[in-house]
């Protein structure tokens, strides 16, 4: 295919105000100041580090922004944002109405140019090995004559591409640094953030986490929660799995050069999530 699309179940959420670049300056790993009309990953943690919400983060305005994330995500980021807003001039507000379509392919940038959309993000970071276009707005229409792929096709590429999910593969018993998005997600340089303590001291140290999210190839039809054996060891359980691609996370002990297991079919490490 050269070029397909997926309608992309994602939540949106609009942040607006005054106070709007200072709060969240304040409350996002990544630094806010980035100019009106790009846009970044970022993520929204607990005091104690552990996450809350991954998403991407639009700026429309110098006082406003938007986010897209993971269908289902968004009452989490609201109340999360709402919990330490207190008197600032910040209005959250989620955007129901609001789709992505999902364009994949070398000329997904040609297509993607004759859809109306309020938004168009071309891929960046946590997609390596991939081109395309994310379109954003109220009530998104692919063009007829574009192949329209389903959720079982789309899970493969994003699998295969190692672009976690909420739920799946970034959850509140995961630390960012093993999740393979920190290096796009987080700033060093911009200050004090709610949650920075444990993200600042794990890179300071090298990000040498206990597990690290991998992408692997596996046998077809190997289940989420299944087993990754290593000389006869447990070494990680899959997080998503979809044909022959599936997501785990994996001890530090792993070795790369060793052969693994999936339920007792054979396995290939390709490499860790976020990188070619």
């Amino acid at each position: 295919m050269t070029v397909w699309a997926y309608a992309w179940p994602r939540d949106v959420v609009r942040i607006a105000g005054v106070d709007t670049e200072k709060y969240l300056q304040g409350q996002l790993s990544q630094d806010v100041s980035f100019p009106v009309g790009e846009r970044r990953f970022s993520l929204v943690l607990e005091p104690q580090g552990k996450i809350d919400a991954w998403f991407r983060l639009h700026r429309l305005t110098e006082t406003e922004y938007l986010a897209d994330l993971d269908a289902g995500s968004a009452d989490a980021l609201i109340a999360r944002l709402e919990r330490f807003k207190l008197r600032s001039d910040v209005t959250i507000t989620p955007e129901p109405a609001w789709r992505c379509l999902a364009i994949r392919g070398g000329e997904a940038a040609a297509v993607a140019a004759t859809i109306d959309g309020e938004l168009k993000a071309p891929l960046v970071g946590p997609w390596p090995g991939f081109e395309g276009v994310d379109v954003l707005g109220p009530g998104v229409e692919a063009p007829r004559d574009l192949e329209i792929v389903d959720e079982a096709a789309f899970e493969h590429a994003r699998i295969a591409a190692g672009f976690p999910a909420m739920g799946s593969e970034l959850t509140a018993d995961v630390i960012p640094a093993a999740t393979g998005v920190v290096d796009v997600s987080a700033s060093f340089t911009k200050g004090c953030y709610t949650g920075q303590e444990l993200v600042a001291r794990v890179e300071s140290r090298g990000s040498n986490t206990p597990t690290k999210l991998h992408r692997l190839t596996v046998a077809d039809g190997v289940a989420v929660g299944a087993s990754v054996t290593q000389a006869g060891a447990e070494v990680g359980t899959i997080t998503s799995a979809a044909r022959n691609a599936a997501l785990a996370y994996l001890k530090r002990s792993v070795d790369a050069e060793a052969p693994i297991e999936v339920a007792g079919q054979p396995a290939t490490l390709v490499g860790l999530a976020g990188q070619p």
